[in-house]
């Protein structure tokens, strides 16, 4: 079975947390029988294909981003000639352009879409964007929400509740490089036996701010590791606040980030709108058995994390109540330890790539067959 992908943003060019999602989906259905190619954007004039873990990357050029919409005009003809030899073309939402694509290149494939997130922050492009929108949700096979909290809150996903149902996101730890007791050391010698972890690209929804106030009157280790377009911004707040226990580390490879993960107390996750669907490196943190700390937005952070069980989840831009929650775990090292196993444990039993896999895997057969089915009903046979 051969399943296209088409988003704005993946590897080599971006490693995000829906770039992630679609590698797993891609090296995981690989393993029972599906071949994976990525339809993706790139400011690079080097357009050859990629080989990358067993699927295929194709590239086209961007001419022009707005408002976080990359725009391609050779996505056009590029996703009509893959879709041609996909059995299920694989979109991943949000991405306006995307919808745009869907109907110009004519796809006549099954598709799914996996609703990665609203659009919470473009208020007035949304009232523009809204009916294209809804036509791309309309006529799409499945739409696959990341969590049961998210398709209990979503006021869009509720238009779609007959289209939809959940497959959770997963992980497969095995792809993530074991960390050389020479870097740990290496680390540990930067920043010491006890910190607290964020992982993440710097945008507005993190709710990084929020962190920076909460550690304003402690003097607990923090680390950051991610870049984005608010960097600056929040070295900025730190340096007002006088922060000399936060550390900027920009964006890190793998192995430096899997050293920091094993190395840290405790995975912080501020974000405070519903741009943030589910959290990746908060699931990660979850894998890597560590204690959680995360706000309640309504999202799949909180299907993530159990408060009282796997964590602590406070309310939304609430500094006062991040920073007890830090002094909580901070100070009660056998709760961190054992909320950390828990959260292993859930991970598990849950958020496997193995089990997504599965998910995506008995969908897209699914797909197919009722496709072929419905192929067969216009031309009046029965099959056999």
């Amino acid at each position: 079975m051969r399943i296209l992908h088409f988003y704005k943003d993946y590897f080599p060019d971006s490693m995000g947390g829906v770039e992630q999602v679609i590698r797993q989906i891609c090296v995981g259905t690989g393993r029972i029988g599906a071949h994976s190619d990525v339809l993706t954007l790139t400011t690079s004039h080097d357009l050859a294909p990629i080989e990358f873990e067993g699927h295929t990357i194709h590239r086209v050029h961007r001419d022009m981003n707005i408002a976080s919409t990359g725009i391609a005009f050779a996505a056009f003809s590029e996703l009509k000639r893959l879709a041609a030899d996909a059995d299920i073309v694989h979109y991943h939402f949000p991405w306006p352009f995307m919808d745009l694509a869907h109907f110009i290149s004519g796809i006549g494939k099954p598709t799914v879409v996996t609703y990665h997130s609203d659009i919470v922050r473009q208020k007035a492009l949304l009232r523009l964007y809204t009916p294209l929108k809804r036509k791309f949700l309309q006529s799409v096979d499945t739409i696959v929400a990341t969590s049961p909290n998210y398709l209990a809150t979503s006021t869009v996903l509720d238009r779609y509740r007959d289209k939809t149902r959940t497959i959770t996101y997963g992980l497969d730890k095995s792809i993530y490089p074991e960390p050389s007791q020479a870097l740990l050391d290496q680390w540990r010698g930067v920043v010491g036996d006890k910190f607290f972890l964020f992982i993440g690209v710097l945008r507005y929804y993190k709710g990084l701010h929020i962190l920076l106030d909460a550690v304003a009157d402690l003097d607990y280790p923090v680390v950051i590791i991610g870049a984005g377009p608010i960097e600056a911004e929040l070295k900025a707040h730190a340096l007002r606040l006088g922060l000399t226990h936060v550390l900027f580390l920009g964006f890190l490879d793998d192995a430096d980030k899997v050293a920091l993960l094993t190395l840290s107390y405790a995975m912080v996750f501020p974000s405070h709108l519903r741009s943030e669907a589910f959290g990746i490196s908060l699931l990660e943190g979850a894998m890597y058995g560590k204690p959680l700390i995360s706000s309640e937005i309504g999202t799949g952070t909180s299907y993530i994390n159990i408060h009282d069980e796997t964590g602590l989840v406070v309310p939304p831009s609430d500094a006062t109540a991040f920073r007890q929650a830090m002094v909580t775990l901070w100070n009660n090292p056998q709760l961190a330890q054992a909320m950390g196993r828990r959260a292993a444990e859930r991970y598990q039993k849950l958020f496997t790539a193995e089990r997504m896999a599965s998910n995506y895997m008995a969908l897209y057969r699914e797909l197919v067959a009722k496709h072929a089915d419905a192929a067969v009903a216009r031309h009046g046979i029965a099959r056999s």
